[in-house]
């Protein structure tokens, strides 16, 4: 009877490992790909308390000044800054404007279907919450119903208050990762971007988008890849880069089942003067 038992129990554990790997894949906790990091020339963290904020407008007649607190990230979308998201509370505080800013699932699915504009992913697959720091897994469904993954956005809430909009700042890369330029780098046109990918013919586009552009300011379309964890590596240049606080590396794949299945995005700053 021992050896039976043993070996039930080495079945066992090894599901249970089979499980936790598959969790870990799907909610982008694989450490293949660089993350989005407080950068070194941040200020401190905020002292705010992590709170679910009521969405019904405060009365103007109750109105407080927002005590900014130094955004550890790098911002992506949608403000450019704290001063660009206090403004925006003011706003909500006054007529209510926007409260989708509040909910970090739709800021995700609206940087994906309408920032980047790839509207065929507008599913929330996972979400994790914890405080101020939240990851939304994004992805489609496919024609037999299941669902796959897109990408695992990274949010923070940036400005300060309890009412604090959420703030895209990058992607926890497994599949497809984008490794250069380093996150919050300052770089000039060209500039080298490079990753890895596991996949089998894939294509890969790259834009670099800024938040006052309508479309993106640099493109490159597009390098064959595939294999598994295969280097990338592309020359992108850009032009009109009016944003100085950071512009949006994107890179996209897809052609299998739609036009884009997998995304990641990382942030980085242009070259002033």
């Amino acid at each position: 009877m021992r050896p039976a038992i043993i070996t039930a129990a080495a079945t066992t554990l090894v599901s249970m490992i089979v499980i936790v790997i598959a969790a870990i894949s799907i909610s982008g906790g694989s450490d293949s790909g660089q993350q989005a990091v407080p950068l070194p020339f941040a200020g401190p963290t905020s002292t705010r308390p992590p709170a679910t904020p009521n969405i019904t407008p405060t009365p103007a007649t109750s109105l407080t000044p927002t005590t900014l607190s130094p955004f550890r990230y790098q911002p992506l979308w949608p403000f450019a800054s704290e001063k660009a998201a206090a403004a925006w509370q003011h706003r909500y505080r006054v007529g209510g404007h926007e409260p989708w800013h509040l909910d970090a699932e739709q800021t995700a699915l609206s940087f994906t279907t309408g920032y980047l504009g790839f509207t065929e992913i507008n599913k929330v697959v996972s979400r994790s919450v914890r405080g101020d720091d939240a990851r939304i897994t994004v992805g489609y469904q496919n024609t037999d119903g299941s669902i796959s993954v897109a990408a695992v956005l990274h949010l923070v809430r940036i400005g300060g208050g309890l009412e604090a909009p959420w703030e895209v700042v990058g992607t926890n890369d497994t599949m497809l990762t984008l490794d250069r330029p380093k996150y919050g780098a300052t770089v000039a046109s060209p500039l080298t971007v490079s990753g890895r990918i596991t996949g089998v013919d894939d294509s890969i586009r790259i834009d670099v988008r800024q938040l006052s552009s309508a479309v993106p300011i640099g493109t490159y379309c597009c390098v064959t890849a595939g294999g598994d964890r295969k280097p990338w590596s592309v020359r992108v240049g850009f032009r009109g880069a009016t944003d100085q606080i950071a512009l949006t590396i994107v890179a996209s794949t897809g052609g299998h089942v739609q036009g884009v299945e997998r995304f990641a995005v990382t942030g980085i700053r242009p070259v002033t003067g």
